[in-house]
C-alpha cells in the first residue's frame, strides 16, 4: 500500500500563496502519473493539477491555470503544488493522488487503482 502524506495547507488571505507537498512512501516514477485534487465543501472533488511521468505533461483546470504549478523534486519522490494569488474559491481540502491519468492539458482522472493522501485543508479569507 502506497503511503501519501500532504503539508503545507493552511489558513491565508486572498493574493496569498502556499506550496503544497505530497511525500510519496514509493517513487512518484513508480506511478503513471500523480497529481492533486481537492474537495470544498458541498462540492465533489475535482481535478486541480496533474503530472504525467512519462514525458513531464502536466494538466490544469482552467480556473487554476497560470496561478498554480506543479512539480516534482529531483529524488521524484516529493510533488508539489505552488499556489499563487489565491482566491476564496480555492478554500477546499487538497489531496494528492498517486497513479491517475492525465487527458489533455487540463484534465486528470481518477482510477480504480489510484492512491490518495489524507488531505489538507486550504482556506482562503479575509
Amino acid at each position: 500500500q502506497v503511503q501519501l502524506v500532504e503539508s503545507g495547507g493552511g489558513l491565508v488571505q486572498p493574493g496569498d500563496s502556499l506550496r503544497l507537498s505530497c511525500a510519496a512512501s514509493v517513487g512518484t516514477l513508480d506511478f503513471n502519473a500523480i497529481g492533486w485534487f481537492r474537495r470544498a465543501p458541498g462540492k465533489q472533488r475535482e481535478p486541480v493539477s496533474c503530472i504525467q511521468n512519462s514525458d513531464g505533461a502536466t494538466s490544469y483546470r482552467d480556473s487554476v491555470r497560470g496561478r498554480f504549478h506543479i512539480s516534482r523534486d529531483s529524488t521524484k519522490s516529493t510533488v508539489f503544488l505552488q499556489m499563487n494569488n489565491l482566491k476564496p474559491e480555492d478554500t477546499a481540502v487538497y489531496y494528492c493522488a498517486a497513479e491517475v491519468r492525465v487527458v489533455g492539458d487540463s484534465g486528470c482522472v481518477y482510477l480504480l487503482t489510484t492512491n490518495w493522501g489524507q488531505g489538507t485543508q486550504v482556506t482562503v479569507s479575509s
